[in-house]
């Protein structure tokens, strides 16, 4: 009945916009302030990094030197040959299957699993640190290689700044992400989620609804790479 009432009484135009924006109001109705700022902030960061990948591709398609072949740049010496994109290919492995466990962790989350939410995060939380660590084995390979944000031996200067950008703002993001991982996973398997009281991470007990704001963050993050793997080490 105060649920119709609402509806009911809730002005319509830019009167109701007002009444729903206000102090006193909860501004969206069917969903949590912190899962609505999560929306907020990844649609923010969606923009940040079409700015990026649309100023690489506008640095590349304008200039006048050659533009380096990734295949061959990022190639790995193995076994006496060289394979191109190897490393790339394991690190988009590894962060497209923390999709898949941050995913399970939502779910055993909203069952009030603890022990296999905490695990399946703590899981996610090390194959993002591993593609962090196989990053920072790619940046140092580069720049023994003479790749700098100013020039590189390969071919077009632009093409050492776009790397570094892109993927190091990337490469933050997960570091962050993993950071949150490692904090919500360890206060899950003590049991703090399932204690009474509100916290900067839950209404009251058994709310995991962290869980899946985290999972939110991390499966843009690994959508973002998508993008990043097609758009620079495949074109």
């Amino acid at each position: 009945m105060a649920e119709s009432t609402l509806q009911t009484d809730r002005p319509e135009g830019l009167d109701g916009f007002v009444r729903d924006w206000s102090s006193d109001q909860r501004t969206f109705k069917r969903a949590s302030w912190g899962k609505a700022m999560m929306w907020i902030f990844l649609l923010s960061d969606t923009f940040v990094f079409s700015i990026f990948l649309i100023g690489y591709m506008s640095a590349r398609m304008s200039t006048k030197s050659d533009w380096p072949n990734t295949s061959e740049v990022f190639s790995l010496h193995v076994g006496g040959a060289d394979l191109p994109l190897l490393l790339i290919a394991i690190m988009t492995f590894v962060l497209i299957s923390s999709s898949g466990t941050m995913a399970m962790a939502v779910r055993f989350g909203y069952a009030r699993a603890r022990k296999a939410t905490a695990g399946l995060m703590y899981l996610t939380a090390f194959l993002g640190a591993t593609f962090v660590g196989m990053q920072v084995f790619e940046w140092t390979k580069l720049i023994q290689e003479g790749v700098r944000p100013w020039g590189n031996p390969f071919g077009a200067e632009q093409f050492g700044a776009s790397f570094f950008m892109i993927t190091g703002f990337h490469g933050t993001h997960v570091s962050i992400g993993v950071l949150f991982l490692i904090i919500i996973a360890t206060k899950i398997w003590r049991g703090e989620f399932d204690r009474p009281g509100r916290t900067w991470l839950k209404s009251d007990a058994g709310d995991y609804e962290a869980v899946e704001i985290m999972g939110l963050y991390w499966h843009f993050v690994d959508l973002v790479w998508v993008f990043i793997f097609a758009f620079f080490y495949l074109w």
